[in-house]
């Protein structure tokens, strides 16, 4: 034996010696990084190596921006962990530069778009984009805190004691525990309604030591929600302060936004209320998750990889243990899926409690209104415009249309043909009443338009939008004030209205709140909202309906609502016995029959005929069924994908993971082949119209 020779025992893995960068110090521990480089091709959806420099040892650690150097170009990317050898056999690239020492990226954020880019078929860094906002140096560099005190807000279940399981739910959530709910909601009085529900179950989970997270749709429910908040005793959080509740939604602004998100991200928080990308907020020790109104198509993230929030607080539910509520006056299919397959529990109210909390429900159909002879076909029948003028005495009377606008689609005044652009051939529509006929799809104007069919230059309506019909409603009930609520709408969406006598109009999800009740509510056009062929029409329309009669007083205190037309019966029927779970159940039910989503897992992939196929010949599933491709419907604007066509992937409910992977895996190599054409790929998609 040599002296100072170093033996080696057979099948010992031998270690591997560090590659330093030429002239560069390394950091003493630590000095190798995996980072999520933000580049979008799929193939590039790993961890790369990159050494650390000693000058950035204490700066880059995980959850922190850097720049790296990635091919020619300089890239931003977060450093999700440090490690003491490379797995990498070549010289690491340094880290450029330390963009910011804030540890943007939790662990916990971390995993969790780990695990929404894999259900979704996805890339860590579209998650990442999703989860964390533009950064903000000016307000990185803000004080931080002062003395404040700690909120302690007070328990209370007080809006829970009519529903079935709500108490138990509370007292888990108290004591800690991660209990999995999907709540029905009901009117009710002020302090009883929705907001000061999910606040007195936001406020058991603070008092538990925990945070809370709750998503809505849009700002005026975060509004309603932030204002319960404050009845239950959790203020918004102050400047500075510790505790309270944050907004954290992204129509507030960068500077705002940022602001919010880095008061989560340090515990300066206990409660965040936010829209969709607040999902992935950074609440410290979390311990209920809300999802309200999960049918609300502003809840699907409209890009990559198109989750949709429901899910994203199921999966953080588990991944955190974490409670879970998902609620809303409607109840979605996947929702009570959840449900039937015991995952969740139900929270509802019992049948004496519906009918004590809700107000009364007439379905004014053409067998209603036969006796009222040609009468009945009036878009406002007699017995609605009967219902408006006597409630109007006791406070304002809500109608709700489907369409926004004056006149959003015409037809020729002879022959009845649809009004099409000459240009595009998009839909002719009227903003108002001695206006131009205008596309729908282009914009243009169609001065001088002529029939195609017969050559006539005479209008008439086909659908009528919530301009027109607050102008009808006008000249029918003169003297009384008429309101108009909706996106479009010259006053944008109203958040309330006064108890007062008035006529306020608006469409779906922009109905405001009549602080004691609307004296009525009408639902016109009920036919419209269930015509198609939209997977989970039905319950979306029901949702819309219930969406708006819960702002109507209960049958005790005269509250009635009236639904105008010939929609789909199980629709109708729903309504007028405020049975959402059964038509969910029901619909379920019907879809588990037809392998449909929820109880089978599917995959839209969109894009050119030859680079669909090329995709779909390399996806291997046991039990897959492969349905197309066939065209994409072209009844979209002009520069849509015409000429696209859709293959839909469908395997069994427990083979969603593997279907996930290889659609993930097949979308990698087009990428790293750099295959021509176009694919979109999009695992649960909402509209397979």
């Amino acid at each position: 034996m040599t002296t100072g020779e170093q033996l080696e025992l057979d099948g010992l893995p031998v270690p591997k010696a560090r590659r330093r960068p030429r002239g560069v110090a390394l950091a003493a521990e630590q000095p190798v990084a995996r980072v999520c480089i933000d580049l979008p091709p799929q193939h590039l959806d790993r961890l790369f190596e990159y050494a650390v420099p000693a000058a950035m040892a204490d700066g880059a650690q995980p959850g922190v921006r850097v720049k790296v150097r990635f091919g020619a170009q300089d890239v931003d990317a977060y450093v999700i962990e440090r490690a003491d050898e490379a797995e990498h056999d070549g010289e690491l690239l340094p880290i450029r530069r330390l963009v910011s020492s804030e540890p943007v990226l939790t662990p916990a954020v971390a995993r969790l778009a780990r695990a929404v880019a894999d259900r979704w078929a996805g890339t860590l860094t579209d998650v990442l984009r999703l989860a964390i906002p533009a950064r903000h140096a000016r307000v990185e560099a803000e004080d931080g805190l002062d003395d404040a005190p700690t909120v302690v807000p007070a328990a209370a279940a007080t809006a829970w004691a009519a529903y079935r399981g709500g108490a138990a739910f509370l007292q888990h959530v108290l004591g800690g525990g991660a209990p999995r709910a999907v709540w029905t909601a009901l009117p009710g009085a002020a302090g009883l309604r929705w907001p000061d529900a999910i606040a007195q179950a936001v406020a058991a989970c603070v008092l538990g030591g925990r945070g809370a997270l709750v998503v809505v749709p849009d700002a005026r429910d975060i509004d309603r929600v932030l204002t319960a908040l404050v009845d239950a005793g959790i203020p918004a959080r102050r400047a500075g302060g510790r505790g309270g509740a944050v907004r954290l939604a992204a129509d507030d602004g960068p500077a705002v936004r940022y602001r919010a998100f880095l008061a989560t991200l340090r515990g300066q928080a206990d409660v965040v209320v936010g829209t969709r990308a607040s999902a992935f907020a950074p609440v410290h020790d979390l311990g209920l998750v809300v999802c309200w109104d999960d049918g609300d198509a502003l809840h699907a993230e409209p890009r990559a990889p198109y989750p949709h929030v429901r899910e994203v607080l199921a999966l953080r539910s588990e991944l955190e243990g974490a409670a879970l509520l998902v609620g809303g006056h409607g109840r979605t299919v996947e929702a009570q899926s959840l449900v039937e397959s015991g995952w969740a529990h139900d929270v509802s109210a019992d049948r004496p409690e519906v009918r004590r909390l809700t107000p009364r429900v007439l379905a004014l159909t053409s067998t209603e209104l036969a006796r009222e002879g040609a009468a009945a076909a009036a878009r406002l029948p007699t017995p609605a415009w009967r219902a408006i003028r006597d409630r109007l005495a006791e406070g304002p009377v809500l109608v709700q249309v489907p369409r926004a606008g004056y006149v959003p689609a015409v037809a020729c005044g002879r022959c009845r043909a649809s009004a099409r652009c000459g240009t595009c051939h998009g839909p002719l529509g009227l903003s108002r009443a001695d206006g131009v006929p205008t596309c729908g799809w282009c914009g243009r104007l169609a001065t001088d338009w002529r029939c195609d069919e017969c050559g006539g230059a005479t209008l008439r309506s086909v659908r009528v939008g919530s301009e027109r019909t607050a102008e009808e409603l006008g000249r029918a009930f003169p003297g009384v004030p008429v309101r108009v609520s909706g996106a479009r709408a010259e006053g944008g969406v109203l958040a309330t209205v006064r108890d007062a006598p008035a006529v306020v109009v608006s469409t779906p999800g922009a109905e405001p709140v009549a602080p004691g009740g609307y004296a009525a509510a009408v639902l016109l056009d009920a036919a419209v909202s269930t015509a198609g062929s939209a997977l989970g029409l039905l319950p979306d329309a029901l949702r819309r309906w219930l969406t708006a009669a819960a702002l109507v007083r209960p049958a005790s205190d005269g509250g009635s609502v009236l639904l105008v037309g010939d929609a789909e019966e199980r629709a109708t029927q729903a309504l007028v016995r405020w049975d959402p779970n059964g038509l969910a159940s029901r619909e379920l039910a019907e879809r588990a029959e037809l392998a449909l989503p929820p109880s089978v897992r599917m995959a839209a992939l969109v894009g050119r005929r030859d680079a669909v196929l090329a995709v779909v010949r390399r996806i291997d599933v046991p039990g897959i069924d492969v349905l197309g491709p066939v065209p994409v419907d072209q009844s979209a604007p002009a520069g849509s994908l015409e000429g696209d066509v859709r293959a839909v992937l469908r395997v069994p409910r427990s083979s969603g993971a593997a279907l996930a992977r290889a659609v993930a895996a097949s979308m990698s190599v087009r990428s790293a082949r750099r295959e021509g054409g176009t694919v979109r790929a999009q695992l649960d998609p909402t509209d397979l119209g």
